[in-house]
């Protein structure tokens, strides 16, 4: 029960109404009243109240609680264990100190639990039964009065762990070794690695082994009867739980090995000096052995010797001594275990080394290819090994017989002896005489001039040998022996062979080899001689690279001539049956012009009895001249003042072939645009305004068309625009003095008749002239030398047309005269003057 007590203090009013202060304590109140009610309402069992204090205010004291803390129960194993198997069961307990008055609820991760199949507990729920299934987890319990509404908190924790399958003990064995010998001992052990209070059980062959309940098992000494199969299984508790049976174990009792003696070096019956080797081999390699004769141990000393291992003995120099029956035991390294006797071998020691007998089977002298063979015998004991000599010089043999196949190298006088180890050596043999003598090669000729011969054509091969005639001939066509008819030797001399007609049978390299008639003596081959017979006349194929027979000018084009036989041929080259200036097998032009068109073919020619002159096919070569591009400039005359670039135009005017792309260059470089038909030259890409020319692709044939002619761009529309300028110059400047002197005729007034003064007739008839021919003319008079002589004028200078002090001619006959302003105009040069005819 809680009790929540607050005084209430007097708040000062200086500052703060009293509706204010009277507020603020209801606030107040309300807090304190909300806290003690939450206070209240949890179920926290095992946690403990401490004073509670409002937030600290000059207006309000602390206002404080506090909690009952009931005891905490304690949860206690009583039997099993906490990690258990299937079928096995497991009680707890729950306790308060000092108390009887309370029920207890359990839990298992948290989850509150009832009874069941799996938990069982009395009525007050102090001891819990678990019987295992899968009820692994941590285990709480919590009490509650029996008279009063308290629960306590939690007790502590238990963890139980329930395996799923039983468990399965581990069999191991204290010796590794798989085999055991009789008077050993071996121990075996039992191990369960899941949980603890096991008490184990062994089997031999299946059978219980009384009195035997350790996890240990040992059996020593170990007998024949103890082979067989060994297991192990643990077990606990009241209700005898058992685990699984562990992996069997075989235990094998077997004899040790008996050894075998072998004799390593290759005789048993030996000379003083020599070396004796055995070896005492046993199943493996776990075992030494112990070496006796004539039943005797052996003891080492600087003649015997053993290995490390005692596997191997040596008598590295025999005597007398040595002599007798060899036997040797095994004996197993740490183990104390040995083995019976091996097999034995008798070893005999000789007193003296006998001689060497040296045979022969053969003649001398011998020819070169001929074989000889030497045999060299000892006839005591075995094992031997033969040094041979020639002329005091030793062989490179050391078999009991020898072949010779003879040399001139091979000729002398030949020894041998027998050998036997590193100190045994016979008495040498007696030495026979060898001599060789060399096996001239004969030599083939042709006595035909060619080699390479057409059906129907003779051949002749001889065969000869530069001394002696009495040897016969084997010939040979492509190795193989010829099997010769009487019409292909001279009588039966096989000395020279005849091919009356020839054909494709006798195409083949051709030798020859002698063998002497008295003896089977057979010289090497001769040099070969091959011979082609041709099954037909020669062919001449003519080929054309590319295979177009109408090609366009700067196309390259190659002919080449074939033959299908032999070497040697000379070629022709023919255009339109006239003959060519060029030879060999192939025929170029490198630029094809319309010139080159025409019927082309080659012959081939060999200068042989049978000439042969075969002309080829003839290839027709039309010609065409290549599409020819131009360059258009697309921008006008209008647009010079209202544009910065050029725009140029590609065009190949060729209408018989379509699908052109473009590409251009300027000067020599190729520009890097896409294949279009135009390209537009700013100041951005060409600062310089260079000179281009443009050329037509395309993916067929023609591939190009020639090249543009080079069109110039260097300032052009500078000219453009300077030469537009000039011209619209003059044309206004000739509109405005047109348009002046129109004005000038219109506005000035000619002068009244009667103020004209009287002008001097300048002008005369014929009839005038004539009358007064000695007279002088009334020009004379008028012009002065200021009109003679006048001075430059820059109107002049400046091209000035039409002014109004330039005097204009009379042109028709009513214009008898012009208005003058006054005499110094008249002078001047101001005034109108007119003429009279």
């Amino acid at each position: 029960m809680l009790h929540c007590t607050a005084d209430m203090t007097q708040l000062s009013n200086t500052n703060s109404s009293c509706k204010v202060r009277w507020k603020m304590w209801l606030f107040k109140v309300f807090v304190v009243t909300y806290l003690t009610a939450v206070c209240a309402a949890q179920d926290v069992p095992d946690a403990t109240f401490v004073p509670t204090a409002a937030p600290p205010t000059t207006a309000l004291q602390e206002v404080t609680t506090t909690a009952y803390v009931p005891p905490v129960p304690v949860l206690q194993q009583t039997s099993g264990w906490l990690e258990i198997f299937p079928s096995e069961k497991v009680k707890f307990s729950c306790t308060i100190s000092g108390s009887s008055d309370w029920t207890f609820t359990w839990y298992r991760n948290g989850d509150k639990i009832d009874a069941d199949a799996n938990f069982s507990f009395p009525g007050d729920g102090s001891v819990l039964t678990i019987t295992a299934a899968t009820n692994s987890g941590k285990y709480t319990c919590k009490g509650q009065h029996k008279t009063k509404s308290v629960m306590t908190q939690s007790s502590n924790s238990l963890e139980l762990k329930v395996h799923a399958n039983r468990p399965k003990p581990k069999l191991s064995r204290g010796s590794d070794y798989q085999e055991m010998f009789p008077g050993e001992s071996i121990t075996f052990a039992c191990l369960v690695d899941m949980s603890v209070g096991w008490q184990y059980l062994w089997y031999h062959n299946g059978r219980e082994i009384p009195a035997a309940d350790r996890n240990m098992y040992t059996i020593e000494p170990v007998a024949h009867s103890d082979n067989g199969q060994y297991h192990c299984k643990a077990k606990r508790g009241k209700d005898q739980f058992y685990t699984e049976e562990s992996e069997p174990t075989h235990l094998r009792v077997s004899d040790p090995p008996t050894p075998t003696l072998k004799l390593l070096s290759t005789w048993s019956d030996v000379f003083e000096g020599e070396i004796v080797e055995f070896s005492c081999e046993v199943s493996s390699s776990d075992w030494m052995s112990k070496w006796y004769r004539n039943e005797v141990k052996l003891q080492e000393d600087e003649d015997t010797i053993v290995d490390e291992e005692g596997l191997e003995l040596n008598i590295t120099s025999v005597t007398k001594a040595h002599q007798g029956d060899y036997v040797c035991r095994a004996q197993l390294i740490l183990r104390r275990v040995t083995s019976g006797a091996s097999n034995s071998i008798n070893i005999k020691v000789y007193d003296d080394v006998p001689t060497a007998t040296l045979s022969k089977d053969g003649f001398n002298p011998m020819y070169v290819g001929e074989t000889v063979n030497f045999t060299c015998k000892v006839t005591v004991s075995s094992g031997w090994t033969y040094q041979w000599y020639k002329d005091e010089n030793e062989l490179p043999d050391t078999s009991e017989t020898i072949s010779i196949f003879l040399g001139l190298s091979d000729k002398g006088r030949y020894s041998c002896k027998g050998i036997r180890g590193d100190t045994t050596e016979t008495k040498p043999s007696q030495k026979t005489q060898q001599d060789v003598l060399e096996i001239p090669v004969p030599s083939l000729k042709n006595e035909t001039q060619w080699l390479d011969v057409f059906p129907t054509e003779g051949v002749k091969f001889r065969c000869e040998m530069p001394t002696s005639s009495d040897w016969t001939y084997t010939w040979y066509k492509d190795t193989q022996e010829v099997q010769a008819d009487a019409n292909m030797f001279d009588k039966g001399d096989t000395t020279t062979l005849i091919i009356h007609s020839a054909s494709a049978l006798h195409r083949g390299k051709y030798s020859c080899s002698g063998k002497l008639k008295i003896r089977s003596v057979k010289t090497s081959p001769s040099s070969e001689l091959r011979l082609d017979v041709y099954d037909t006349k020669p062919r001449v194929t003519l080929m054309q690279n590319p295979e177009h027979s109408l090609m366009h000018t700067e196309d390259k084009v190659s002919f080449s001539c074939h033959i299908n036989v032999s070497s040697g041929w000379e070629f022709l080259w023919y255009k339109n049956n006239i003959k060519l200036q060029v030879s060999g097998v192939n025929h170029n032009i490198s630029s094809v012009t319309r010139a080159n068109a025409g019927l082309y073919k080659c012959k081939a020619e060999r200068g042989t009895k049978m000439v042969f002159n075969t002309a080829s096919q003839t290839l027709k070569l039309d010609v065409e001249e290549r599409p020819q591009a131009s360059i258009t400039l697309l921008t006008g005359w209008g647009e010079a003042f209202s544009t910065d670039s050029l725009v140029l135009q590609c065009e190949v005017t060729d209408d018989q072939y379509k699908d052109w792309n473009y590409t251009w260059f300027r000067g020599d470089q190729l520009i890097n645009t896409s294949l279009s038909v135009r390209y537009t030259v700013t100041p951005n890409n060409d600062p310089d305004q260079s000179t281009y020319t443009c050329k037509g692709i395309r993916t067929e044939r023609p591939a190009y068309s020639k090249i543009s002619a080079p069109y110039k761009t260097r300032n052009l529309l500078l000219k453009r625009r300077v030469l537009l300028s000039i011209t619209g110059v003059l044309f206004f400047g000739i509109v405005a003095v047109l348009l002046g002197c129109i004005s000038l005729r219109f506005i000035r007034k000619p002068a009244d008749d009667d103020d004209k003064p009287e002008e001097a007739n300048l002008f005369l008839t014929m009839a005038q002239l004539k009358d007064c021919a000695d007279a002088p003319c009334p020009l004379v008079e008028y012009v002065t030398d200021a009109d003679v002589n006048p001075p430059s004028k820059e109107g002049d200078e400046n091209g000035t047309i039409c002014s109004e002090t330039t005097p204009l001619p009379i042109t028709s006959p009513e214009d008898k005269a012009v208005m003058s302003d006054n005499h110094d105009t008249t002078e001047n040069n101001g005034g109108l003057v007119s003429f009279q005819q």
